[in-house]
């Protein structure tokens, strides 16, 4: 009998000594307070720059670094786990990634939370695929579906409540305790973890071949990719030289991977898991998911404070309400890809989301609170439809002996995309902002009989509040600039969300290129 055959033997045979949901609650908390930080330390960086006296600009390398490391070990999370044994590695995760969060909030200068950020992300990027093959390996195909929409409480929710966590934290105590947060979930997981958790025979330690060629392809690739993304709006993309090196050795590093990946006799992370139609869509798929999920997290709060004025807690707490309505709507997607094909679900989801966008961007200066927590509901709602069918199609059709492998490369997929549109939404808002000015500006001229007006209420406006003549005009002008600073915004917005509604919108027909199945069976072609 070959390897492989008894391999798929033991798989048959063998089952955790513990109950599954138990298992799939300790491992989807420990990836939930590491999802949790991709989006919880957004809003506590203008208090992280005040304290460690530095500038705004400057302390969001905390997240370049996250994100970075979070990117490349992401990648090959399943061959770490084959060294060192998936137990092993997982637990050397939680209880790192729980020193690092101590240690950023003991930081003291902005090198040293770079550095524990840094220490934060690498660790951190194994929690999240070793949870899903563990979940992959624990439950039986006909229950994964229902499993993965456990999974999607630290997939999706974890990115919606970190802002309005976080805003409240920073508000109400300090930023530091964004971080100290981490500690005592990291303690309990460790410990439920070592109690619960075993390894099957398929994922115990193992000698493996170092491929030293591919970890350093795919590190430079991806590092260099994040930083290039996330710093190419501050040094003006490609007039930058630091930039253009960059993007260059971007290209090298991914490009040279993808070839060496796929003919190297041991590689770090094993591509044919792509041959599989199924799961090459997923991928997709999903990679345009954490796009839209990760962009549209971080331009509402950014909204919300910047234009309408809202506290950090508040601007969080828009986001709040479409986590709630994902948990309600979870259970039931869950029972419904039983019955209806899977393709047609994930459809729909996409869909949606591509008009919620589209509704969306409706944003005025006179937009109240309800109406903005309406809006990201709707934007939020759909994305029920969309992880769990995703996650359980992905993994239907693929060989079980990719599963490591393959839940690497999906989560990598979604957090790669999801961090990089982090920083392309932002950078977008600012591009279209600068368009938007440099349009709108030609109409700001005495030529213009409603820019006449408008200055003329305004001096009317300055003189009933007791300006002196000598200062009317000066209070005039100054208010239409801030007024025309706010409607360019507005406007950089409403284009940004109209954009993330088109992708949505073009990702409908690649749904169609997954097979027609229900979670309950195959459905015969």
């Amino acid at each position: 009998m070959s390897q492989a055959i008894a391999q798929e033997v033991d798989r048959e045979d063998w089952k955790p000594k513990h109950n599954p949901w138990l298992i799939a609650v300790v491992v989807t908390l420990a990836a939930f307070m590491e999802v949790l930080d991709t989006t919880i330390v957004n809003v506590s960086l203008p208090h992280i720059a005040g304290t460690l006296s530095t500038t705004y600009d400057n302390a969001t390398w905390s997240l370049t670094a996250y994100l970075a490391a979070n990117a490349i070990v992401l990648t090959i999370s399943g061959w770490l786990g084959r060294v060192l044994g998936r137990k092993r590695y997982f637990l050397i995760c939680i209880i790192m990634f729980t020193l690092s969060s101590f240690l950023c909030g003991m930081a003291s200068s902005l090198g040293e939370l770079i550095l524990f950020r840094l220490m934060q992300g690498f660790f951190g990027g194994g929690l999240q695929p070793n949870q899903q093959s563990i979940i992959l390996d624990i439950f039986p195909p006909d229950k994964r579906g229902a499993a993965f929409g456990l999974t999607a409480m630290a997939t999706v929710v974890a990115p919606i409540l970190g802002p309005s966590l976080g805003g409240w934290i920073t508000d109400s105590y300090s930023w530091r305790w964004v971080f100290y947060l981490n500690v005592p979930i990291g303690i309990v997981t460790v410990f439920a973890v070592m109690m619960l958790l075993e390894d099957p025979p398929w994922a115990k330690k193992r000698k493996e071949r170092v491929d030293v060629i591919g970890l350093t392809l795919i590190t430079v690739g991806l590092a260099c990719l994040e930083v290039m993304v996330d710093r190419g709006e501050d040094a003006d993309w490609f007039g930058s030289t630091s930039i253009c090196w960059l993007a260059f050795f971007a290209v090298i590093g991914i490009v040279g991977a993808i070839f060496w990946l796929l003919k190297a006799k041991d590689p770090v992370v094993d591509l044919r898991a792509f041959k599989d139609r199924n799961f090459a869509v997923s991928c997709i798929l999903m990679a345009g998911l954490g796009g839209c999920l990760y962009a549209s997290a971080i331009i509402v709060p950014q909204f919300s404070q910047q234009i309408m004025g809202y506290t950090a807690f508040l601007s969080g707490l828009v986001l709040t309400p479409g986590g709630i309505v994902i948990v309600f709507l979870i259970p039931l997607v869950g029972r419904l890809i039983n019955y209806v094909q899977i393709r047609y679900v994930i459809a729909f989801g996409f869909f949606w989301m591509g008009c919620s966008m589209f509704i969306s961007a409706h944003l005025t200066p006179t937009l109240d609170f309800d109406h903005l927590v309406l809006y990201r509901i709707s934007q939020t709602a759909c994305l029920a439809f969309l992880f769990v069918p995703l996650s359980t199609i992905a993994f239907m059709t693929i060989p079980a002996k990719y599963n490591a492998d393959a839940s690497a490369l999906f989560s990598m997929v979604r957090n790669v995309l999801g961090a990089l549109c982090i920083s392309g939404a932002t950078a977008l808002v600012t591009e279209t902002r600068q368009a938007d000015q440099a349009h709108i500006v030609h109409h700001m001229s005495p030529l213009n009989q409603p820019y006449n007006e408008y200055l003329a209420h305004m001096k009317a406006v300055a003189q009933q509040l007791g300006y002196a003549a000598q200062d009317q005009a000066t209070f005039a002008i100054s208010t239409l600039y801030k007024d025309f600073q706010k409607q360019t915004a507005i406007l950089a917005y409403n284009d940004v969300f109209i954009i993330i509604g088109f992708c949505a919108f073009l990702l409908v027909p690649f749904c169609f290129f997954l097979d027609g199945y229900t979670a309950r069976k195959k459905k015969n072609r």
